[in-house]
């Protein structure tokens, strides 16, 4: 609950004084519907249904007093028209009430899906290496949307309480004894009713597992369909998916079985209090006719309330799991939150790189792992040069590249860019200069134009092509039917690899980074157009600092330094052609598998 709690003071500051407006609101619509009751003997008394010497509900006979001169003719139409005054009045308070509520709700929820969304973009990658991007996908939707309607939930029990305790007020006034009574059988049905809540509790955790699991397998099986479909998986993912949403069912149908078992014992309880209650009013406490009436139609409305309010509850206990989840990612990204620019800090290339990049005795392991990733690296990157970095898989190009770029930090050793220590904001102001290309390249489900607009928001037509034809795409662009229209579908599916991989080099280009790292850019390019590339990146030297992760070494001929890496350490180091005739060296050892 303290959960609950802690989001409804989120609430309390997004809100402000729009918030208990609304909860007076709740109060006024109780005390009408409260009022319109208790008048209902007195107007009927006033009609002369009822002998008016055995009336005597206090304080509110005496209000039609006045109306006694009223000619007999016009009482029925007074009775009437003060009815419809009221019954109006509590509709037109409870269509601006219920219009409010939506408004907070909504705009509520708007404001806790923009802080997620935000801080998680806020989080640095170290935060996401450990955590699958299903769960992000998982918790924005279907645990934000439990979170929205657990708070609901909890305001919709706000009025159910509040209009309880006011009908529960009108019955005092009217008889103590046996008020008192009927509400002691409801506090008893309440703590055995219990255990619906506990069974809620259990329903609602399975509930956060079955559709994180849901989302997660869904994620991973329309990323992988191409696999899926050419080793005729289908049937087995589709056994997977029935036999989830068969548990799904179950435990919705579980938690339907839950709310009726308690109504039913409710409804049950309802009957025996009712006979409870006309022996006593009867029998024990001999309350007048007319009070007795009032009772009556008050704990009419009143039980159903009761039964309201277990039903919300359970509802609420049953989405504590998912208040539990928007928690733990809160306090997650808030853990690993890395320094953000502002404003004009996110200039493109506001750091120009003059000597160089110098890392000195770096070690880096990731979380959960005891062998180093990367041991005692000692490097100089020269400003405006070409640096190839080569190895064998696992030899950790990758990794060290993700520290040059500042998205994971070392565990010892450090940082200089032109001598000055990379860290704080200057980190994230270098990262904002470097033009990243990684092997698996990324678009987005939008055309081509956009794509690379998002590098680059004011770039004119001629320096998209320009970019394109850097590349090597503005021909294959040129021959789409849409030309920089064509929409790239998810993840860029339409064009091959090599395409992706072009259009992804030129949007790094439209940047103008002041460091352009490539990880593998070429490896999916034919050997033309990785010809034509490796033109473009050699003319592009001396104007700025080029970081290249090869596997192919044809291309990294004309590199100023090679760096060759194994199990996490530098092994050689030095001039292409110098590595290349050192036969005993794993440089030389490359070039002749490569040869071969």
């Amino acid at each position: 609950m303290a959960r609950v709690l802690r989001y409804l003071k989120k609430l309390h500051h997004y809100a402000g004084i729009k918030l208990y407006i609304n909860v007076a609101g709740m109060m006024v619509i109780s005390m009408l519907e409260g009022v319109s009751v208790l008048l209902l003997i007195p107007m009927l008394s006033f009609v002369g249904l009822f002998n008016e010497s055995t009336v005597n509900i206090p304080y509110l006979s005496e209000l039609f007093a006045p109306l006694q001169s009223v000619p007999e003719s016009l009482k029925l139409p007074v009775v009437l028209a003060i009815f419809v005054v009221m019954i109006t009045g509590q509709a037109i308070v409870q269509r601006i009430h219920a219009n409010q509520s939506a408004a907070i709700q909504q705009g509520y929820m708007r404001q806790l899906r923009q802080d997620i969304y935000e801080n998680l973009m806020k989080a640095n990658w170290s935060f996401f290496l450990k955590q699958r991007k299903s769960d992000f996908n998982h918790i924005l939707t279907n645990e934000l949307a439990r979170v929205g309607q657990g708070i609901y939930m909890t305001l919709r029990m706000v009025t159910i309480l509040l209009f309880t305790f006011i009908q529960i007020g009108l019955a005092f006034m009217l008889s103590v004894e046996l008020t008192a009574s009927i509400i002691f059988c409801g506090l008893i049905l309440a703590i055995y009713a219990r255990k619906f809540l506990r069974k809620a509790n259990t329903l609602g955790m399975q509930t956060t597992e079955l559709s994180q699991s849901y989302i997660a397998g869904i994620s991973e099986h329309f990323s992988g369909i191409k696999d899926i479909k050419s080793n005729r998986l289908e049937e087995k993912h589709a056994a997977w998916f029935r036999s989830l949403i068969r548990r799904m069912e179950n435990n919705y149908v579980q938690f339907a079985r839950l709310q009726s078992a308690s109504q039913f014992y409710y409804r049950m309880a309802s009957a025996v209090l009712a006979a409870v209650f006309i022996y006593l009013a009867f029998g024990v406490f001999h309350v007048p006719a007319e009070q007795l009436l009032l009772i009556v139609v008050i704990f009419s409305r009143l039980w159903p309330r009761f039964q309201m309010i277990q039903s919300s509850w359970e509802q609420i206990v049953s989405t504590f799991p998912a208040f539990k989840s928007l928690n733990d990612l809160q306090q997650d990204y808030e853990q690993h939150r890395e320094v953000q620019l502002l404003g004009d800090d996110y200039e493109s290339g506001s750091i120009k790189l003059e000597r160089g990049i110098v890392m000195k005795s770096l070690y880096f392991r990731y979380a959960g792992q005891s062998d180093y990733a990367l041991e005692d690296i000692n490097l100089t990157v020269p400003a405006n040069g070409m640096t190839a970095v080569v190895g064998q898989s696992g030899a950790g190009k990758s990794t060290l590249i993700d520290i040059l770029i500042g998205l994971i930090e070392p565990v010892h050793g450090e940082i200089l860019v032109d001598g000055k220590p990379l860290m704080g904001k200057d980190a994230a102001e270098f990262r904002h200069s470097i033009g990243y290309v990684s092997q698996d390249p990324f678009l987005f489900h939008s055309s081509i134009r956009e794509n690379l607009l998002l590098a680059a928001p004011d770039a004119s037509e001629e320096q998209l092509w320009l970019a394109l034809d850097f590349a090597a795409a503005s021909e294959f662009v040129q021959r789409l039917p849409d030309g920089l229209e064509t929409v790239l579908g998810d993840r860029g599916v339409r064009l091959s690899g090599g395409e992706r991989q072009r259009i992804v080099l030129a949007r790094a280009i439209l940047r103008k980074p002041a460091i352009l790292i490539l990880d593998e850019a070429t490896s999916a390019l034919d050997s033309e157009n990785e010809a034509k590339v490796q033109e473009a990146i050699d003319r592009l030297k001396g104007s700025m600092t080029i970081i290249v992760i090869a596997h192919r070494l044809s291309t990294i001929r004309n590199a100023d330094q090679v760096i060759v890496m194994e199990k996490g350490k530098i092994i050689q180091q030095g001039a292409y052609r110098q590595l290349s005739e050192e036969k005993r060296g794993t440089f030389h050892q490359l070039l002749e598998y490569q040869a071969k």
